[in-house]
């Protein structure tokens, strides 16, 4: 995570951490809800089959009864002693319809069918007849009967000449009832389940889907060979249940069973909505917790920001970048450390360029005195050849013009070095548009007749307006300008003058086509005294240009030079720093 901001780091751990732990609980709470849905389904269809089991013994045993009541009746004893099969079908016909069963058989002791009633009418005697020695032949008396699409629960009933217990029996009854879909709809609502039948490769009948039903008769039939294990889950089309089967006997093949199946996805169909509901808690509290972090970190990292906004800005020589040390913190107490050292550097810092400035001018004082006799022997040795009176007028002119040189020369020199000495509090900054300042020193450039024809040219981009000391400013502008122009042809010399704004700064390029700067003397090309190819030169004309824009917290610094020509950038704030303030305001 190198190169990001600390705030950026607060904020992308905060959505990690967050997002992290959201899916976490989402996905523990699913699989502990799925769990616990599990588990309930399986209490659920335990329930439904003890249920069941309730319901059809309850069921069974009145039904049973029913049959007993008939098999006593006097008239059916009667009946079956007529051993005439044609008697007894007729007669079984009002014999049916008093039990109010769906089927009922008649058989005499020998075991032959005498009658059957049944619906649907197509169940044969024959039929009748091949199922009856199945069930009479065991013990119990309760039994399933599948035929011609039809499932009944049939009961097996005795009928006794004279008293069961003399135990001479006349003949057999079978009643028997159907399993249709009211039945199946009744279990369905007893189980609180949907509920199959299923007889060997069919489905009896249901409560599922009929796609459903095609897909249970898909499911291995080792499941149905005594019911599948407690809550085992089943794919029935698009919908997954929890089914568990419950044997039913039935004489010979195949096996029947009741199918009771809860479906697992309506059971957790809430889920979703739980999980749409905590997605939603989560993304919640994820902006939330990164806007807090945001907020935080704002609240953490911003001093910091402004300390190293400060710590850069000291760097690159500002000692004036605003610092607000809020709070009691440490990293407010940091800043306020940073801001007095700042301050003292600041102060160091003045205190040293003054102390080097009169250092410098200690130094200089000796060459000032060979430079300042040199020129003050010309005036004199020059007064009194002016004393002769057998001057020519000539003569006198060019002794005059002599003496003004040398004069012109001292007071370039002085006032080189009374600029050098000031400190910063002599500017008198006035709020005005810096290209006056540049018009005035082109005009003071083009008042020297040897450079006339050299083209100068100004353009500007952006506002130039802000608060400079002009006189100082056009003299410093002046200086560069005279040394462009004593460096480029006098006949095809071009210099082009651009300023341009950037941010609270104002940026001057001054580009000539000169020769370029000697090698001997570019690297110490502000220092005081330093010239090069000048006759008559001081030394001091770039030593004063980088002294002003210095007091005015600028700076000034060679950007190009070749033999195709030199460019000096100036950069200068457009807002005067606090002692400019000041200045200004003393001066207003």
């Amino acid at each position: 995570m190198a190169g990001i901001r600390l705030r950026t780091k607060f904020l992308l751990s905060m959505v990690v951490v967050s997002a992290t732990l959201t899916l976490t609980t989402l996905l523990v709470v699913r699989h502990t809800v799925q769990q616990e849905v599990r588990l309930g389904i399986q209490r659920d269809l335990e329930n439904s089959v003890s249920a069941f089991h309730n319901f059809q013994k309850q069921r069974e045993v009145t039904l049973e009864r029913s049959a007993a009541l008939l098999a006593d009746l006097p008239n059916v004893r009667a009946l079956m002693t007529t051993h005439d099969p044609a008697t007894i079908q007729d007669a079984s016909r009002d014999l049916w319809q008093l039990a109010g069963s769906d089927l009922l058989l008649l058989a005499d002791s020998s075991g032959k069918v005498m009658a059957l009633q049944a619906v649907p009418p197509e169940i044969t005697v024959r039929q009748g007849q091949d199922f009856f020695p199945r069930v009479a032949s065991r013990a119990e008396t309760r039994h399933w009967w599948y035929v011609e699409g039809h499932l009944y629960e049939v009961f097996l009933q005795d009928i006794y000449f004279g008293p069961a217990s003399g135990h001479q029996v006349l003949g057999y009854l079978l009643l028997g009832y159907e399993i249709d879909d009211r039945v199946a709809r009744d279990l369905s609502r007893v189980a609180a389940s949907e509920v199959a039948f299923r007889y060997g490769d069919l489905i009896v009948r249901s409560t599922l889907k009929p796609a459903q039903e095609s897909a249970l008769l898909r499911v291995a039939p080792r499941m149905a060979a005594g019911g599948p294990p407690q809550a085992d889950q089943i794919r029935l089309g698009e919908e997954r249940f929890l089914a568990t089967a419950v044997d039913l006997p039935t004489p010979g093949a195949p096996a029947l069973n009741l199918w009771v199946l809860k479906s697992f996805d309506q059971a957790t169909a809430f889920l979703s909505s739980l999980n749409e509901l905590l997605l939603a808690l989560g993304l919640t509290a994820v902006l939330a917790g990164s806007l807090l972090v945001f907020l935080i970190s704002h609240t953490f990292t911003r001093p910091l920001e402004n300390l190293v906004a400060g710590v850069r800005a000291l760097e690159q020589g500002d000692y004036a970048y605003p610092l607000h040390a809020r709070g009691g913190d440490e990293v407010a107490e940091v800043a306020g450390t940073f801001d007095r050292m700042r301050k003292n550097l600041q102060k160091t810092h003045r205190e040293l360029l003054d102390a080097e400035r009169l250092a410098t001018i200690g130094r200089m004082a000796s060459s000032i005195s060979h430079d300042l006799r040199h020129s003050l022997a010309a005036v004199m040795a020059n007064a009194e050849f002016l004393c002769e009176s057998n001057l020519t007028p000539g003569q006198r002119e060019d002794l005059y013009a002599e003496i003004r040189i040398a004069v012109n020369q001292m007071t370039e020199l002085i006032e080189s070095l009374l600029e050098f000495s000031r400190t910063r509090e002599s500017l008198r900054p006035t709020y005005g548009d810096v290209r006056s300042a540049v018009n005035r020193a082109v005009q003071g450039v083009k008042a020297h007749p040897e450079f006339q024809r050299i083209r100068v040219r100004i353009s500007s981009e952006g506002s130039t307006e802000g608060w400079f000391d002009f006189r100082k400013l056009e003299r410093a502008l002046l200086n560069l300008l005279l040394n462009a122009c004593e460096m480029v042809p006098p006949e095809s010399g071009k210099i082009d003058i651009g300023l341009r704004r950037k941010g609270e700064s104002l940026q001057i390029r001054i580009e000539d086509n000169g020769p370029g700067i000697a090698d001997a003397v570019r690297d110490r090309l502000f220092e005081p005294f330093v010239s090069y190819g000048k006759e008559n030169g001081t030394g001091m004309g770039l030593t004063v240009v980088q002294k002003i824009l210095q007091d005015h917290g600028g700076d000034v610094a060679v950007e190009q030079t070749s033999a195709s020509g030199t460019i000096f950038r100036i950069n200068i704030p457009l807002t005067p720093s606090a002692e400019n303030a000041l200045a200004a305001r003393h001066a207003t």
